[in-house]
């Protein structure tokens, strides 16, 4: 069994869940699908793929859907985890050249960014990056932690770090409450240039800037009540 494991939370991702699977079961890797209470019956989409399937019987959120999976994986004693969007946007490609980066810095994790070079900044939308923009100075508030991007899904980690990084934002804050937990249980971290392709689908399923409201919302609720 490969050491590497590919969390892939998914909501209603029937559209394109099966070709975001498929080049990264060819490079041989582990993926776990975790289905938060999809209404559109995930599980026959994927069932020709050697896959391990999880599912909520009701929709938790990502932050949920990735604690399941990253508990599940805890068994296998892997070497390597990644966390990895459904809808396409993410590269099979980044997830070697992201584990070498581990490997030669000698680091716990390593986060996805879309800013650190022109060719992955210039991909994201201009609505999308003033957004992020704006979410990055949030992180950085309620962590301490101030990166050039904010909520990339894209990260690999090393798997001795999960028993550290035990969610409990079930929404999308968990992209926030990561960074505190690495900064909490001083775990080592580095950026990485991430490819994302923003499609029509990724774009019309990808967070609206209402959202963030709702982001603030949690991270203030969980932080002082």
């Amino acid at each position: 069994m490969n050491k590497t494991f590919i969390i892939i939370p998914a909501y209603n991702e029937t559209e394109v869940i099966a070709s975001t699977i498929r080049p990264l079961l060819e490079r041989g890797y582990e993926v776990v699908v975790v289905d938060d209470g999809s209404s559109n019956n995930m599980q026959e989409h994927i069932k020709q793929l050697n896959v391990h399937y999880l599912r909520h019987e009701i929709n938790l959120g990502q932050g949920a859907a990735l604690q399941t999976g990253m508990e599940y994986v805890k068994k296998f004693n892997p070497e390597y985890v990644v966390h990895f969007d459904a809808d396409g946007q993410h590269s099979s490609d980044d997830i070697d050249e992201f584990i070498n980066i581990l490997i030669e810095k000698k680091t716990d994790i390593v986060l996805g960014s879309r800013f650190l070079t022109n060719e992955t900044k210039e991909l994201v939308p201009l609505k999308r990056r003033l957004l992020l923009k704006t979410a990055r100075i949030l992180n950085w508030i309620f962590t301490g932690l101030l990166l050039t991007d904010a909520h990339n899904g894209f990260r690999v980690m090393k798997g001795t770090v999960l028993s550290k990084l035990r969610l409990t934002e079930t929404r999308m804050a968990h992209a926030t409450e990561i960074l505190r937990l690495i900064k909490k249980n001083r775990l080592s971290y580095t950026e990485a240039p991430a490819k994302i392709s923003y499609t029509a689908y990724s774009m019309q399923k990808g967070q609206k800037a209402s959202n963030s409201v709702n982001i603030l919302i949690d991270l203030v609720f969980h932080r002082f009540i």
